[in-house]
């Protein structure tokens, strides 16, 4: 009878084990940021900037302030522009008359990239390439432009 009550004791601590280990495993895979079950949901559009300064791999996509997407790689074309990667849901069209901007957090928060969308029927495809961007403010060179008077 002992060793019936111990054995049974011992399955349902396995049964308790085996249900946490799932339920942790599910929550990290829901919670955490796993390229290969979040790919799914997005697709990527490119954005081409003159500066992209502060910019960083990772960073929010935003529409009115709601995260619509990431940052993926930001690579150097061979116009000498930054061209972003810009992961956002399929759920989000983008209209071909939209704009991309660097925008930060406050005046030294985290920069992010916000997409103001236009009015056009025509949409942006996956892998298009924004054009039409309005690059990061490089707050240095206006103060320095300023403190030694060649602004115009």
């Amino acid at each position: 009878m002992s060793l019936m009550k111990h054995t049974r004791l011992e399955f349902i601590v396995g049964v308790f084990l085996v249900l946490g280990l799932l339920s942790f495993g599910w929550l990290a895979l829901n919670l955490g940021e796993v390229p290969w079950l979040s790919s799914s949901h997005r697709y990527i559009i490119y954005a081409e900037f003159d500066n992209i300064s502060g910019v960083k791999t990772g960073a929010d996509v935003q529409v009115a302030g709601v995260v619509v997407g990431k940052v993926g790689n930001i690579t150097l074309t061979e116009d000498d522009l930054a061209r972003a990667a810009l992961q956002v849901d399929k759920s989000l069209a983008i209209p071909v008359d939209s704009i991309a901007s660097v925008k930060s957090q406050g005046i030294i928060g985290d920069k992010f990239i916000q997409l103001t969308l236009g009015g056009d029927d025509e949409l942006y495809k996956p892998g298009a390439t924004i054009t039409d961007t309005e690059s990061s403010v490089d707050l240095e060179s206006l103060i320095s432009k300023f403190a030694f008077g060649k602004v115009k």
